[in-house]
């Protein structure tokens, strides 16, 4: 029976992750639970789940919730902040830990699990965005796996050939595609979308997600994001990584091979099939997910990306060809931007322009790396190390929030 750690239970990640647990009690035991804030859906999930330990990332409601555990009988251990995270990430009877914290605020807990030579299926795009390079270096020395459960790379995943890792090239793969909704504005005029709000925003046609993610799939920096991360995943060059929209969010990613074959994995939007797939791995497992119907799904359309539209994907291919550490500087300035979005203070359409100036401001010589593991060079050390790559997030995150204070005073005036 494996042991499972959630990193960030309480979200939609989390919350699909225990559904499919849930389904397989004869497989899976739930050890560890953790939470940013949200200490009364980390209660109701210990109370259902009875696992060894919960983490409240922030103590603000700690007392209450150590409280609400003791008065239920439980047997659950609360630990608080980032050492509790990084505690139950590297628990000797863990093997397999869901990174499915949001943002930079995973990174440490995840590289924590990798160190510790977990299964470590990373549905968090930041970590491999940020410290690519880091991770795989900690996954070849402990022997960790790396399984991704994002939606487009669990399908190219599926797809690859075994022993791809030795080389897409010698795999005979072209070209890995991942395929986009494009959000609820890719038919927005662009003269609106000063005008748009959090919750239009947040409204994606496809799929039920937080926040931030929602965000991002709207402006497609998500979709940056993942570009960035098949690269470290699967050893891919930015010019043998595709995007193309795909309006009905059914094939989730495609991969090219030399002798003109395309394969694609298809299925319904629903992320409980990757995060099923990457528990079981090599094996199946049911996921909950109702059977794709292709004869009611009808057509299925496939367009380039519009770059005037969704400037943040090539903001975000810039960034990577550019090394260092302007992946971090990228992941930074976007989280800046969004929130600042989501709070009212910055219009939707200022959000790439506050990723671009950041990089700009932050942007210093370096050797940019075709291939994940070459070694670093000038400031392409820069992200080499957990120490360097928090100073340089930090350092971004200061110049990106100048650069929103700017642009919400001019907008107001």
């Amino acid at each position: 029976m494996r042991q499972v750690c959630i990193l960030g239970s309480t979200g939609s990640i989390g919350e699909s992750t225990l559904q499919v647990l849930a389904a397989h009690p004869d497989r899976y035991r739930v050890c560890a639970l953790s939470a940013a804030r949200n200490a009364q859906a980390l209660l109701e999930q210990c109370r259902r789940f009875s696992p060894r330990f919960a983490v409240l990332a922030f103590a603000e409601r700690a007392d209450w919730l150590a409280a609400a555990l003791a008065e239920s009988g439980l047997p659950t251990q609360l630990l608080i902040g980032e050492e509790g995270l990084a505690r139950v990430a590297s628990l000797p009877e863990v093997d397999t830990v869901v990174a499915g914290i949001v943002g930079a605020a995973g990174l440490v807990p995840t590289l924590r699990a990798v160190q510790a030579g977990k299964r470590v299926l990373l549905a968090n795009k930041e970590a491999l965005v940020m410290s690519g390079e880091l991770l795989l270096a900690a996954a070849r020395e402990s022997g960790a796996a790396l399984l991704p459960v994002d939606s487009e790379h669990n399908a190219l995943f599926q797809c690859l050939p075994a022993g791809f890792e030795s080389g897409l090239e010698a795999a005979g793969v072209s070209e890995l595609v991942l395929t986009a909704s494009g959000g609820p504005f890719r038919d927005r005029p662009l003269a609106e979308l000063a005008r748009v709000t959090p919750a239009e925003a947040c409204a994606h046609p496809n799929w039920d997600m937080g926040r931030k993610i929602s965000v991002d799939s709207a402006t497609m920096m998500n979709k940056g994001l993942e570009v960035i991360e098949a690269h470290w995943l699967f050893g891919a060059h930015p010019g043998q990584i595709g995007v193309c929209l795909h309006r009905e969010s059914i094939v989730h990613s495609l991969v090219r091979y030399v002798d003109g074959s395309v394969l694609a994995q298809l299925g319904n939007p629903d992320m409980r099939t990757p995060i099923a797939h990457a528990l079981a791995w090599p094996q199946r497992i049911g996921s909950g997910v109702a059977p794709l119907d292709l004869t009611r799904a009808g057509t299925l359309s496939f367009e380039p990306v519009d770059a005037r539209r969704f400037p943040c994907l090539g903001l975000a291919y810039e960034a990577l060809a550019a090394g260092g550490s302007a992946c971090v500087v990228l992941n930074a300035a976007n989280e800046v931007a969004v929130h600042a979005f989501l709070d009212g203070k910055l219009r939707f359409d200022r959000i790439h322009e506050i990723i671009a100036r950041s990089l700009a401001d932050t942007r210093t010589p370096g050797t940019a790396r075709e291939r994940p593991g070459e070694p670093a060079e000038g400031a392409a050390a820069a992200a080499g190390s957990l120490a360097a790559i928090i100073a340089a997030d930090a350092a971004a995150r200061r110049v990106a929030a100048e650069h929103v204070a700017r642009f919400s005073e001019a907008d107001a005036a």
